[in-house]
């Protein structure tokens, strides 16, 4: 994992452009602008005290809100995590996946989408992710904390769907034994539940699951993270999909050519 904050390298840009609007001259370098973006996410600034060597945060934001709505920062990490598994010796498309829930606190002011999970007695917000089997978030979903797993698993599995039909089981907790099991019984793709036994304390590894939980523990990387700071779910999707965005570039920048 690096250490500190780097801006984008040539290698790693070129990776990104293909997906950008390039197709027109603009007063702002996108690539600038996607520093910016980088910068906030894994500094954890405020967007009204970014980074001087960048343009006005209202701009940077524009492109944010932009590129979150036309589900471009979704798009590029869907393909660079195809491409690292690709370098990673694996089927571009996943056949198993891992899928949990993580909640967390959420800053002050923000009126929407939150609720307190009763069995964690936090109030805030859930980030809903599935990944394959190396720990790589293929699909999101933020909700408020007071959302069943099950219930937020059975809307956003399309997502994973759609993008990668190859999926034939997935692995989960107890938490996605109802309605979920019955979708994927109706979709003709393995539920295994693993969970750690009721006797074990703290932290136990559970057979493929533990990627997931893994993940959760990157995020930690990314200060913007520690909390839900967005007052829009979506905005709160793509900085988590940033964050993986910077990690797999990171990777993919040390791979010899």
């Amino acid at each position: 994992m690096q250490t500190q904050f780097n801006e984008l390298t040539d290698a790693q840009w070129n990776l990104i452009m293909p997906y950008l609007p390039m197709n027109r001259k603009r007063k702002h370098d996108l690539r600038i602008m996607f520093n910016a973006i980088l910068w906030i996410n894994r500094v954890g600034g405020q967007w009204r005290n970014l980074d001087s060597r960048y343009p006005y945060w209202q701009i940077v934001y524009y492109y944010f809100r932009i590129w979150t709505k036309l589900g471009i920062i979704d798009t590029i990490n869907t393909e660079l995590v195809k491409l690292e598994r690709i370098c990673q010796g694996k089927s571009s498309e996943p056949s198993a996946n891992t899928i949990d829930s993580q909640t967390v606190k959420i800053a002050p002011f923000i009126p929407e989408d939150k609720g307190i999970d009763g069995g964690k007695k936090i109030n805030g917000r859930k980030r809903h992710i599935i990944t394959d089997t190396l720990g790589l978030v293929i699909a999101i979903v933020v909700t408020a904390a007071n959302v069943h797993d099950g219930v937020t698993a059975c809307t956003f599995f399309n997502q994973v769907i759609n993008r990668f039909r190859k999926t034939k089981c997935i692995f989960a907790d107890h938490s996605y034994k109802g309605q979920f099991k019955k979708l994927m019984d109706k979709n003709d793709i393995k539920l295994e539940i693993a969970a750690k036994p009721e006797s074990a304390k703290g932290f136990v590894p559970v057979k493929i699951r533990w990627v997931v939980e893994r993940t959760f523990g990157w995020m930690n990387f990314f200060r913007r993270l520690s909390k839900d700071y967005e007052r829009k779910v979506q905005n709160s999707e793509s900085m988590i999909y940033l964050a993986q965005i910077q990690i797999i570039l990171n990777r993919l920048d040390m791979v010899p050519n």
